[in-house]
């Protein structure tokens, strides 16, 4: 595949690029199972709350309850302050997007624009005409609204897809911060928001 670095520091990734990478820079096929068995260490940042956490939530096959917990927690509603359990696989989901990027060379946290929802906070957005069903799997829990900064979200939701392990929205916006991804545990399908 040839050496990734003089890619990268063309700055290709950045949100307002047009220019995408070639086709199998990060195909998730390309994954092998030691992949799926390191340890499982996430760092998010949670902008709307100041929050940040940088924590290993499974190792040798067995997730942390502790760690879980404090990832609900900074997953949580945090308009409505309402914690919910979140499907672990839609936190593995976070996990190997970070951590096959980082296998590149490209390090950043996750940043997460909405995780959990409460119905009262879901049927605001609703009512604002902000991207959000009524029938959300935010409320169950089983979706994340996220980005990559300095990561295209194209790009970001190409290799979310190449997972398939649910939906991935893509959402693409103008400004500093650009677009983010939707993924969700639920059937596999794909959109633009």
């Amino acid at each position: 595949m040839g050496s990734v670095e003089p890619f990268l520091n063309r700055g290709v990734l950045a949100a307002g690029s047009d220019l995408v990478p070639p086709p199998d820079l990060f195909d998730p096929g390309l994954v092998d199972l030691t992949f799926w068995l390191q340890p499982r260490t996430l760092e998010m940042v949670r902008p709307q709350s100041g929050e940040r956490l940088n924590i290993t939530y499974w190792k040798d096959g067995h997730l942390n309850p502790i760690a879980y917990e404090q990832i609900c927690g900074l997953l949580r509603d945090v308009q409505a302050n309402q914690i919910f359990r979140m499907d672990t696989q839609i936190i593995d989901t976070l996990w190997a997007a970070q951590a096959f990027v980082r296998r590149y060379g490209f390090v950043a946290p996750v940043e997460i624009t909405s995780g959990y929802r409460s119905p009262k906070t879901n049927a605001r957005l609703i009512e604002k005409g902000l991207p959000a069903a009524r029938n959300s799997l935010h409320l169950k829990g089983q979706a994340v609204d996220f980005r990559l900064p300095g990561l295209h979200p194209k790009v970001l939701g190409e290799l979310v897809e190449g997972f398939r392990a649910g939906g991935v929205g893509f959402y693409f916006r103008v400004g500093a911060k650009g677009g983010w991804i939707h993924a969700d545990t639920g059937p596999e399908r794909v959109w633009r928001g």
